[in-house]
């Protein structure tokens, strides 16, 4: 068996009732693993291992509440809407889709992971709360004190519930690519549905599997479906966890979520105004946290995930996923990194060249850095003319740094005077591409650049 959800004595939270009924949860859970797996009786004693969760799920939460009630705890209630969110509907729902399904294997893996995730999230964050570690305070700041309140409160969030010493890499994450992305997204509206909040988290791969999948003892490296469900459902207390601590946030339920890919993602980004968008590294791999301005929120990017197509919309998201590795595997591309101040000339470069190469595109010689460095390219077209950092400047940052000093540069320029021409030349670059020149003109250049790499490798 791959997977054993056991429970560490570093996740206690010091209360002994609660401790207790925790790490019983957490064996029911694995004792069902177990159930799952066995060729006689399998689905019988999955029924009645969920059916012993349930019971103890509802005696845990009453006991918790209890002591909770008996300390005078002030956030009671909104914990106890919390509890009753998942007895009355996340419950329910899961119960009536084992039922439909007999108990198919699949109905198992989604009701694991989504309690595992739960568990998870709600362990580490509301239960925490519960003994002043990690006390709930609302924030009422100006939207740059706000900014920096949120990073440091993530940081904190990541530490107290992975134990990972996280840092910011960027204030300002662009969407640039890194290694293999789970991209989910959660829509939250205000009860009269006057207000709406984006959030957007961007997990790599390896975190995933580094941190939710250590908890839940998962031991192979690839994702699948019982840890995005999980992971899902950790991500939902984490996010409502950062917007509890915010009081411009005050108000919001969740009312869709979606798994997106890479493209979708994308279309997001450049359509959408951020609010924030961070972009941080654990040591187990990177993450990014996004909020989108409210007013601009738009729909239809992705299938929202319900309780009636949780399972079918995970596989279909993961099959996909699989598809892509595969033919990225069977027909690499090579990775081509624009960087150019004109939206139009990024996006001709892309709509000219996407369909033979992966294209990332960066609107200035900063964020070209960041980017090399989340998704090394095999090709920089560099705008020689930007404002703030040039191509010059960019170019020298690169050359300076050892890791990125053998990555060709072939700068993008308007002009073709002499003297300008050899002020771009004298940088050692590849070569350069004049603007002006037909878009046939310029993928064959692009063309015979890798043609003749291609061949000096050979």
């Amino acid at each position: 068996m791959d997977t054993q959800f056991m429970w560490q004595d570093e996740y206690n939270i010091g209360v002994d009732v609660i401790d207790k009924e925790h790490q019983r949860l957490f064996k029911i859970i694995n004792k069902i693993f177990y159930m799952k797996e066995e060729d006689d009786n399998g689905q019988w004693a999955c029924q009645e291992g969920i059916k012993f969760f349930k019971g103890h799920t509802v005696k845990h939460f009453r006991e918790e509440e209890d002591y909770m009630a008996s300390i005078g705890y002030k956030d009671l209630e909104q914990h106890k809407n919390i509890h009753k969110g998942f007895r009355e509907n996340t419950l329910p729902a899961l119960e009536k889709e084992l039922e439909q399904t007999q108990y198919s294997e699949e109905a198992v893996e989604h009701f694991l992971g989504v309690c595992a995730g739960w568990l998870i999230g709600h362990t580490l964050t509301e239960d925490l709360a519960i003994t002043g570690k990690n006390e709930k305070k609302k924030v009422d700041l100006l939207p740059g004190e706000e900014l920096t309140a949120m990073k440091k409160l993530i940081i904190q969030l990541v530490f107290d519930m992975f134990h990972l010493e996280s840092q910011i890499i960027s204030d300002a994450y662009g969407g640039e690519k890194f290694g293999r992305g789970v991209y989910y997204r959660l829509i939250y509206k205000t009860p009269q549905d006057e207000k709406r909040q984006q959030i957007i988290m961007v997990f790599e791969e390896k975190l995933l599997i580094n941190t939710v999948g250590k908890i839940m003892g998962i031991q192979s490296n690839k994702l699948d479906s019982m840890l995005i469900h999980a992971a899902r459902y950790t991500a939902r207390q984490f996010v409502g966890r950062v917007m509890e601590h915010i009081s411009s946030m005050e108000g919001y339920e969740l009312k869709e979520e979606n798994l997106l890919s890479y493209e979708q993602f994308q279309k997001i980004f450049e359509k959408e105004t951020l609010q924030a968008s961070l972009l941080f590294d654990t040591g187990e791999g990177y993450f990014a946290y996004c909020a989108i301005a409210p007013q601009l929120l738009e729909g239809g990017i992705a299938t929202p995930i319900g309780a009636e197509n949780a399972m079918e919309e995970v596989e279909k998201y993961l099959m996909k996923r699989e598809e892509q590795q595969k033919e990225e595997e069977i027909n690499p591309k090579k990775k081509i990194l624009v960087v150019d101040d004109s939206m139009t000339v990024r996006q001709g470069m892309k709509n000219l060249l996407g369909e033979d190469y992966e294209i990332a595109l960066v609107e200035s010689g900063i964020a070209a850095i960041r980017t090399i460095t989340l998704n090394r390219p095999d090709l920089i077209l560099l705008d020689y003319e930007m404002p703030i950092c040039d191509g010059r400047q960019t170019l020298e940052m690169l050359r300076s740094e050892k890791e990125f000093a053998n990555i060709p540069v072939i700068f993008l320029t308007g002009r073709s005077d002499p003297e300008s021409v050899q002020n771009v030349m004298a940088l050692k670059a590849e070569g350069y591409l004049l603007k002006y020149l037909k878009p046939a003109e310029i993928k064959q250049k692009i063309d015979a650049f890798f043609e003749k790499m291609a061949g000096q490798l050979s």
